[in-house]
């Protein structure tokens, strides 16, 4: 569990709760249903709109990668290449067969099942890289439902706030209606703000480095096989792949 993100999230809240308590507020002047009702439903609903089935399923599956982000170890992928390459170099390219068939990563499994084949560097390079760019692009597609209710997040708060401006116009002549009026306005625009930056962009910008970090992975492993391909010493490949450490 990435315990950072559990870190900026209560630091972040505790900031905003704690500068309200300072100020001589009370947590009750921050809770309203309503408000919570307009900002919350109204930007989960517009993002849903906007988005298409595929992109909002791969979406919700990639929100567990908030707490459990995917751990991309670069120093064992570069440790498999050099692996795969001297059984190559020992048993020919056809030695890579067995290897393949309990390969669980697909994208792995794929390239060398490529090798495998005989198919020419150019062949496998291309093959791969439109993988790569294919699920990359499908992932930033789902990451941008968590950009998109960001977004929509502050102006749905400025919609809550107009709402509860006209309820309080229209009971100016009833001061026990005023205070719920005004208090939906300012709550629901606090909420909106709050709900975007405090967590919907953050969570995407998180995402979306996830993302980056996979495809980096996935391109480590192209060039490893392609150099497997082109029958580079194992070392050599190994220095090569090294840049790719962080």
């Amino acid at each position: 569990m990435d315990m950072l993100t559990i870190a900026g999230v209560i630091i972040g809240f505790a900031a905003l709760l704690g500068g309200n308590f300072l100020e001589g507020g009370s947590w009750e002047s921050l809770v309203n249903g309503p408000a919570a009702l307009i900002v919350f439903g109204g930007t989960i609903g517009a993002a849903i709109l906007q988005t298409p089935k595929s992109s909002l399923q791969r979406a919700l599956k990639l929100f567990t990668w908030i707490l459990r982000p995917p751990r991309m170890q670069f120093q064992q992928g570069i440790d498999t290449v050099v692996r795969w390459a001297k059984a190559a170099r020992k048993e020919g390219l056809l030695g890579l067969e067995n290897i393949a068939e309990t390969e669980k990563d697909d994208f792995s499994r794929k390239g060398l099942q490529l090798l495998v084949d005989g198919s020419e560097p150019e062949v496998i390079r291309h093959v791969l890289e439109t993988d790569l760019l294919v699920a990359e692009k499908r992932d930033f597609d789902a990451v941008h439902f968590y950009e998109s209710m960001g977004g929509y997040a502050p102006t749905i708060g400025i919609i809550g706030a107009v709402m509860g401006l006209i309820h309080v116009m229209r009971h100016l002549t009833d001061p026990a209606q005023l205070g719920p009026g005004i208090a939906v306005a300012f709550v629901a625009t606090i909420y909106g703000v709050a709900f975007a930056n405090l967590l919907l962009l953050p969570v995407a910008n998180k995402l979306r480095q996830c993302v980056r970090e996979k495809s980096q992975f996935r391109e480590l492993m192209i060039e490893g096989i392609i150099a497997i391909a082109e029958g580079e010493n194992p070392r050599a490949i190994e220095m090569k792949l090294s840049g790719y450490l962080h």
